[in-house]
């Protein structure tokens, strides 16, 4: 207001006492009102409890399952060929991870969080399976695919028992503790993060076939943001169904470049970005393949490694945290309660045994980019993501199929990713409308956790980069991994920087506890004590008496 006038500020108007306007020389002002807060979001059509018509269901679910292809494409990728397979084995592990993803994600909507939740294969079990390819004991054997089978039942071992501690420390209660000295503050980088995270997975991967992925960058914003304020139907089509558009447009333009021969004199790693034949993966895919237990042999097991796997099994469970936070924002549902994100985390333990069961590379996290597509076409539907399980199920048996799918170039689908992770580290800092944003404590712990979520990793991989080794120096090869896997992780590094100063700055005054939003948020910490948990989150009658939400 001019010259000080403003509402309760003693100006020379005075102030009208109501807090909604005042008066200035004799006129009424109206003040300026914040926007409210919401525990759920606006604007969402069709809420997690709110199925669509049984057709836009079934494209919403396919375009969540060409979704998936990116990160079951990409992992296998880096590991097999090292491994000592070719496009076969490639083809065969691309196949079991999918099956595996797809099992995984028709499980945590029925007995898990019960959130949309597509699950797919983590990156956060790079670094120590990365290890276990480079184990001393396999470099003596001389035959490729020997090898290739042998390294597959070493990860396979790993996985096996990191899945029972996971399971313990979630059924146990021992995550659902944790989750509950998390505060809103705490969250934002939490989640905020778990999306930035990925950075390098967005307009660097773009940037590799920039005649691909750049005009699917537009192309996709022009779908999904722009032609719905022009084009006006009954029901949204040009926004819901963007990634389906856009990709078909520009898959399309790539098969033509392959098919002219505009990359036949171009680099390999040019060929391999760019071209829609140079995966192999059609070729070496069979017609049908079903995937089946201890495939590759019977696994081993070393200790050390499977150290390693438990923490990165940690890592991914704290990213699969704060993207069940973002899926239930986005299927506007009230926040998860600490008991469900338990339950969520248990059965991941419980996706973590299959993984290791039928051998596919890595374990495995809830979907970031999936979360985000929620927030795109507006629709939570737990249908719709069981209806994309069965798509990802499906393709994994018929080969050729699934194979024609997953040939699409990763430009293509590093492209979508620059917005769905986007839209989860959105989800994050919306949660800054519980805070108080003028309290110095909050703006500390803020921007100290989000400065050393960004730098720490960032130190790791230069120093990876530089010297080929992690930071730590020690002789035990699982301790190194262990640390690395912790600090390369920029959602783990922020949320742990956060809550610990969130619980030890100032926790027990009462005006700091209100300004990190303590008091909004312990109405969701306990299953009963909001009364719309029941309608999100509860367990078909029978199990919810067996395992009872706490």
């Amino acid at each position: 207001m001019a010259n000080g006038g403003g509402c309760g500020g003693g100006g020379s108007g005075g102030s009208c006492g109501c807090g909604c306007c005042c008066t200035h020389n004799g006129a009424k002002v109206e003040e300026i009102q914040p926007h409210p807060v919401m525990e759920q979001l606006p604007g969402i059509q069709y809420c997690i409890n709110s199925p669509p018509p049984w057709i836009e269901a079934l494209v919403l679910g396919f375009q969540h399952y060409i979704m998936t292809l990116g990160t079951t494409v990409l992992i296998p990728t880096m590991f097999v060929n090292q491994m000592g397979g070719g496009n076969v084995e490639k083809a065969k592990v691309i196949q079991t991870l999918l099956f595996v993803s797809g099992f995984n994600t028709l499980l945590q909507p029925l007995f898990g969080t019960r959130l949309p939740s597509v699950i797919s294969g983590s990156y956060s079990f790079i670094v120590p399976m990365t290890s276990i390819l480079h184990a001393k004991r396999y470099q003596t054997t001389l035959d490729p695919y020997e090898r290739f089978e042998q390294i597959m039942r070493g990860m396979q071992g790993a996985l096996i028992i990191t899945s029972c501690f996971q399971m313990l420390i979630s059924f146990l209660g021992l995550w659902r503790n944790v989750v509950r000295f998390l505060t809103p503050l705490s969250m934002v980088p939490l989640i905020t993060f778990t999306g930035l995270g990925f950075c390098y997975l967005g307009f660097s991967m773009l940037a590799k076939c920039v005649e691909v992925g750049l005009p699917e960058l537009i192309l996709m914003a022009i779908f999904s943001q722009y032609l719905p304020h022009y084009v006006k139907t009954k029901r949204r089509i040009c926004d819901r169904f963007s990634v389906l558009f856009s990709i078909s447009c520009v898959w399309a333009y790539a098969q033509i470049l392959t098919s002219s021969g505009a990359y036949n004199k171009a680099s390999f790693d040019t060929q391999a970005s760019c071209r829609t034949d140079h995966a192999g993966l059609i070729s070496g895919a069979p017609w049908i393949h079903i995937p089946y237990p201890f495939q590759w042999g019977r696994p081993t097991f070393n200790a050390g490694e499977a150290f390693a796997v438990m923490v990165a099994s940690i890592v991914a469970s704290i990213e699969s945290t704060s993207t069940f936070l973002a899926t239930a924002r986005y299927g506007s549902a009230t926040p998860v309660p600490a008991s469900i994100l338990s339950r969520g985390v248990g059965w991941l333990g419980f996706g973590t045994l299959l993984s290791g069961v039928f051998g596919s590379v890595t374990g495995p996290t809830a979907s970031v980019e999936n979360a985000g597509l929620l927030a795109l076409t507006r629709i939570g539907s737990r249908r719709v993501i069981q209806i994309s399980a069965g798509f990802m199920i499906f393709f994994s048996i018929i080969g050729k199929f699934g194979a024609f799918f997953a040939s699409i170039p990763l430009p293509i689908v590093a492209a979508l990713y620059c917005f769905f992770f986007g839209y989860v580290s959105a989800s994050g800092l919306g949660l800054l409308q519980y805070c108080n944003l003028n309290s110095f404590r909050t703006k500390f712990i803020l921007g100290f956790s989000f400065f050393l979520g960004l730098s720490v990793p960032q130190y790791f991989r230069e120093f990876q980069l530089s010297s080929g080794a992690s930071p730590v120096h020690t002789h035990s090869r699982w301790f190194n991994d262990i640390v690395t896997v912790i600090f390369t992780s920029h959602a783990t590094v922020a949320a742990l920087v956060a809550m610990l100063l969130d619980c030890t700055l100032s926790r027990e005054d009462d005006v700091a506890r209100k300004d990190s939003g303590s008091q909004w948020w312990e109405k969701f910490i306990f299953y009963n004590a909001d009364v719309r948990s029941d309608d999100f989150y509860k367990l078909p009658c029978k199990l919810n008496k067996l395992f009872p939400p706490l």
